[in-house]
């Protein structure tokens, strides 16, 4: 058989994820001028007090925030100055520490992750309630921090009335609430992409640990863990460096954080990535078989993609599959990503189809 090949152009960006994006050129220009000179190691150093001052500004009030290496290493510190032995915790099963993340939580903290069953990758209140029967009893692991992703794995967006309801669940029971925010600026643009917006679902609805995810959003490396609740981060300078999660220069991560919040840049990145999915989906949703029947709310659209139209684009402009069984991959945009990918890309998913 001949193999089929796309004759479009291929577009500049690829669609595979927003990990495969580049470094936002102001980020660039920041971790430049950090390297001008010499400055104290482990945090000691003005860019570290800047950054951190800017979290507390950023979220209105006086939060701590502790940098670590990767978004990993975010949630594995999180989780691990929240936790006490022969406690678990509650995720869906579409959660990155559950399956994104090689068993990390559990290696690292010895905790039991109970990984409940969802459909749109959202926790609902119902769902702590039907663990929470383990609470008590000396044979069963004590369920005691709820862990949630904004956006979801699925691309779904918890509104902040949902993070409130599970977060006063939580409380209700006994229980501490972490926000994996592998996604944030893309969850905020949906509702104003302003700092406001973003403690709708976190400080302002009882999130207590937030994972602030910003690699995907424009920056280098270096991801932060902060403290909504300070006094939850009083060991914290420990079991950073415990769990091997302390830069010795600390001030290219933090120097990074400074730029990105300055003059709302870390919020219009991600309204950038999340238009160029929306235009992605106008484009494309016009073919049937790619059974785009909703758009998408953040930067992320789950087509059903046949063979052979499905390895001929994967050749031309490699993006990844996500249901294998289901025939469904993964499109995903980027802060970078430009009306001229989407209109290259969706010209080739074009003649994809026609094949």
């Amino acid at each position: 058989m001949t193999k089929q090949v796309i004759s479009a152009p291929a577009p500049t960006r690829l669609f595979t994820s927003d990990n495969a994006a580049g470094v936002h050129p102001d980020v660039v220009a920041a971790i430049v001028r950090a390297n001008e000179s010499h400055a104290l190691a482990y945090g000691l150093d003005k860019y570290t007090k800047q950054a951190k001052d800017a979290f507390s500004k950023l979220f209105d009030a006086d939060v701590r925030t502790e940098f670590v290496f990767g978004g990993t290493g975010a949630n594995v510190l999180a989780l691990a100055c929240i936790l006490k032995p022969a406690e678990a915790v509650v995720c869906t099963s579409w959660s990155h520490i559950a399956v994104d993340e090689t068993g990390a939580p559990e290696r690292i903290l010895g905790a039991k992750l109970i990984d409940l069953p969802s459909l749109d990758g959202k926790l609902r209140p119902q769902d702590l309630h039907s663990v929470s029967h383990l609470r008590g009893h000396v044979h069963h692991v004590q369920p005691a921090v709820v862990s949630i992703t904004q956006s979801t794995e699925l691309g779904t967006v918890y509104s902040p009335s949902e993070v409130r309801e599970i977060c006063d669940t939580a409380h209700e029971l006994g229980m501490l609430v972490h926000m994996d925010g592998a996604r944030l600026s893309n969850a905020a643009a949906v509702y104003g992409a302003t700092p406001e917006a973003l403690r709708s679902f976190t400080i302002d609805a009882g999130v207590d640990v937030l994972s602030f995810g910003a690699m995907k959003a424009g920056i280098m490396f270096g991801e932060a863990v902060v403290f909504l609740k300070p006094h939850l981060g009083n060991r914290a300078e420990y079991i950073q460096k415990q769990i091997t999660q302390l830069n010795s220069k600390m001030r290219f991560i933090s120097a990074q954080y400074v730029e990105l919040f300055r003059d709302g840049l870390f919020f219009r990145l991600g309204e950038q990535a999340n238009a160029m999915a929306l235009a992605l989906f106008e484009r494309t949703k016009h073919h049937k078989a790619l059974q785009l029947d909703r758009a998408p709310q953040v930067n992320s659209l789950y087509p059903i993609l046949a063979q052979p139209a499905r390895s001929a684009l994967q050749d031309w402009s490699f993006f990844w599959d996500w249901d294998v069984a289901a025939q469904q991959v993964r499109w995903m945009t980027a802060w970078d990503t430009t009306l001229a990918d989407v209109e290259a890309f969706a010209v080739g998913v074009d003649q994809a189809l026609k094949m």
